[in-house]
């Protein structure tokens, strides 16, 4: 009886070692599927913030938080389905629309890059008119928005771990889904009160207070314009990576991989010298800053043919 007991609690043991073991395995998977996407996920943090520019203090996190519920159920319930069906029954099609999530990517940073000259007189972001209706459309509009970038994240993620099993995919995607959420909207809430905090703080008494209260009001549009700047340059080189990559392991074009790749290694031959860590360091930044220009280079043409479609829609209609 206690040599089966014994037994069973061994059986116990290993089963609960895999179990883990599995956990590490998926903990580690979401991590560099995490990684894979981040260049969306400073954009989505960048975004996120511009639609609540002008709510009243009180909604602002109300409505941050509406925006992360529909996020999520952007996430779990519609494109996370989508993603696991294709990638089981389809998986040939995951390249392609990795180019095009890729190209979309470049093509918003490109339109960022050059928005000064196109966008004239600028916009201040969405309008935050009064009542719960203008508040309702305001959150709809934000999470359409995510759906876009959502979508990026997870296919991106998914393109990471398309060889694990079904089940494992179902996991990684799920754990990436929900930490990327509480980490895109966490930053966002703490980003939109700062300027509160900042106010409250110079209304205390104490000078220290005072002068850090000051400091946070004062940094709140340079930290906005260094997140939209990271954002920006981050969608271009992931962007661009994703093409590239793509167009050489789908066997369509591999004159930008073996370029890339080929400078990549000449940076990391030339300062070897300067140790391992180094060399490496630069010829990561070469491949990055390759990758950013291919984007930017591909999303300035996608840009274009868009300027020039809305100009014939534009000309035709003025015509009737």
């Amino acid at each position: 009886m206690s040599a089966g007991l014994f037994g069973l609690l061994d059986d116990v043991a290993a089963i609960a070692k895999l179990a883990a073991a599995s956990i590490d395995d998926v903990g580690a998977a979401a991590g560099r599927a995490t990684t894979k996407a981040a260049g969306v996920v400073v954009d989505d943090t960048a975004v996120t913030p511009q639609y609540v520019h002008g709510v009243a203090a009180e909604r602002e996190l109300p409505i941050v938080k509406k925006i992360a519920v529909g996020s999520l159920r952007n996430k779990l319930l519609l494109i996370l389905p989508a993603a696991l069906l294709l990638s089981q029954f389809l998986p040939g099609l995951l390249p392609i629309i990795l180019l095009a999530g890729g190209g979309f990517l470049a093509y918003e940073g490109a339109h960022k890059v050059w928005g000064r000259w196109l966008d004239h007189g600028g916009h201040d972001g969405p309008a935050a008119d009064n009542g719960p209706e203008a508040e309702k459309a305001l959150v709809a509009g934000a999470i359409r928005t995510d759906l876009i970038l959502s979508a990026e994240i997870m296919v991106i993620a998914l393109d990471e771990v398309a060889e694990e099993s079904f089940v494992a995919r179902l996991a990684i995607l799920v754990v990436v889904a929900i930490a990327i959420t509480i980490a895109v909207y966490g930053v966002v809430a703490l980003i939109v009160k700062m300027d509160d905090a900042g106010l409250a703080l110079a209304q205390r008494s104490s000078a220290l207070a005072q002068r850090v209260g000051r400091g946070l009001v004062a940094a709140m549009p340079r930290l906005l314009a260094a997140i939209a700047l990271i954002g920006t340059v981050a969608m271009l080189w992931v962007g661009g990576h994703i093409l590239v990559v793509n167009l050489h392991e789908a066997h369509w074009w591999d004159g930008p991989y073996d370029l890339v790749h080929h400078l990549e290694h000449e940076v990391e031959h030339a300062v070897e010298a300067a140790g391992g860590a180094v060399s490496g360091t630069l010829a990561w930044l070469t491949n990055t800053a390759l990758s950013a220009v291919v984007g930017l280079l591909v999303g300035t043409v996608v840009l274009a043919v868009v300027l020039g479609v809305q100009r014939l829609r534009g000309g035709a209609s003025s015509t009737h």
